[in-house]
């Protein structure tokens, strides 16, 4: 099986920009190809969001008008 995926290299190890559908431990051969700097991929904002790894409540996206609203009054901003 051949799949070109783009990764990003951190000084260690590199990191598959999308998901791959491989199991843990498979082995891969890698062939290294530079992407010039136009041609680089902007993170998009979903990936950059998950990669946080942010901490809410589980109905944030739902309810983010009320949640948003709860923050201010406590924050005292709307006191």
């Amino acid at each position: 099986m051949t799949n070109k995926v783009e990764a990003l290299y951190d000084g260690k190890v590199f990191r598959p920009t999308e998901p791959i559908a491989l199991a843990p431990n498979t082995r891969v051969r890698i062939t290294i190809e530079s992407l010039p700097p136009a041609e680089r991929e902007t993170p998009s904002f979903l990936r950059t969001a998950r990669a946080l790894e942010l901490d809410g409540p589980p109905d944030w996206s739902e309810k983010v008008d009320r949640h948003a609203v709860v923050r201010l009054v406590r924050g005292g901003a709307l006191s």
